[in-house]
């Protein structure tokens, strides 16, 4: 019994030893295994860089100058500048969007005599997403109901074509035109898209100036053309901003053929069969159909969009 006694008394003393051990290697290797991962982050940091942004001395908005002298103006061109460069995922998607659309909108710009700096309104406007804003403008230049109808766009549940690219660029280069003439710059007009022209007028009557730059306007139309301008040097300019982008990265139309309807479609689902299509590839070609069926009693024309064999492939 004692000679057991004194063996567990030694497995103990080994136990403790082993402990006291172990526990001054671990101290001894700590301040390694931090300075390790101290290496690491440095290394992160040294290989992303957040600094200012050179803001450019000629910036403009369609030709017509912004007064960078005024400090509080290169405070908020220095914000927008900021924002829309270091939120690289959203730049990202809107250069790879606007290859997809601009080839569809600035042609029709150039034929109406709109600055082409205004294709960077509608990027400002919707991100050329065709998602409602929440007070219910749609469309990629985000138009009103009553304000689509009033230029043009047929606005019912059946069809809306605020959803239409082609026709929804040329009501908005009827809309600008028109309050060009009464605001008399491309500045104030563009204040004008975002506020809509009635309230331009109100803050100019009774602030007495009648320049953009010398208004005091609310928060999201102070800050408004101040955004179109950073957009707009952005995609202009991605690399010079830090976006390395290849041909291949960017998002492209599918080619289209058209097909003319004037009757009624009782289903646009059957109607897509006929092209070997699907409803889901014929509303992302004509996103302005809106129910799954035309009702058309007027017997008017319209001109449906069906993408070209081999784009596709459709379970049959």
């Amino acid at each position: 019994m004692k000679h057991l006694k004194n063996i567990l008394a030694g497995i103990g003393f080994l136990f403790v030893l082993a402990s006291l051990i172990y526990a001054v290697q671990l101290q001894t290797e700590e301040p390694k295994t931090m300075e390790k991962e101290v290496s690491i982050d440095k290394n992160v940091a040294d290989s992303y860089q957040i600094t200012a942004i050179a803001i450019p001395s000629d910036l403009n908005f369609a030709g017509e100058p912004v007064p960078l002298e005024d400090p509080e103006i290169m405070e908020r061109v220095d914000r927008e500048f900021l924002v829309n460069t270091y939120w690289q995922s959203n730049a990202v998607l809107l250069m790879k969007r606007a290859n997809k659309y601009f080839p569809i909108i600035e042609p029709i710009l150039a034929k109406n005599g709109i600055p082409d700096d205004f294709k960077y309104l509608a990027v400002a406007e919707s991100g050329l997403l065709d998602v409602p804003s929440p007070a219910g403008a749609s469309g990629l230049w985000h138009f009103m109901k009553a304000t689509g109808r009033e230029y043009g766009l047929e606005v019912n549940a059946n069809v809306d074509e605020r959803y239409h690219v082609r026709k929804s660029t040329q009501a908005a280069c009827e809309y600008l035109n028109k309050w060009k003439e009464r605001f008399g710059t491309w500045t104030l007009t563009a204040a004008a898209y975002n506020a809509g022209p009635a309230g331009i007028q109100k803050y100019m009557g009774i602030q007495k100036v009648d320049d953009y730059y010398d208004l005091l306007l609310g928060q999201e139309t102070g800050r408004y053309v101040f955004r179109i301008l950073a957009i707009k040097e952005i995609l202009s300019h991605p690399k010079k901003y830090g976006f390395e982008l290849e041909k291949e990265d960017l998002y492209e139309m599918v080619p289209t053929f058209t097909v003319e309807v004037d009757t009624v479609v009782k289903s646009w689902a059957d109607f897509a069969k006929l092209y070997e299509i699907n409803y889901k590839i014929l509303k992302r070609h004509n996103p302005w159909l809106r129910e799954p069926h035309l009702n058309n009693a007027s017997r008017k024309k319209y001109v449906i969009e069906i993408p070209k064999k081999g784009y596709y492939s459709v379970a049959k």
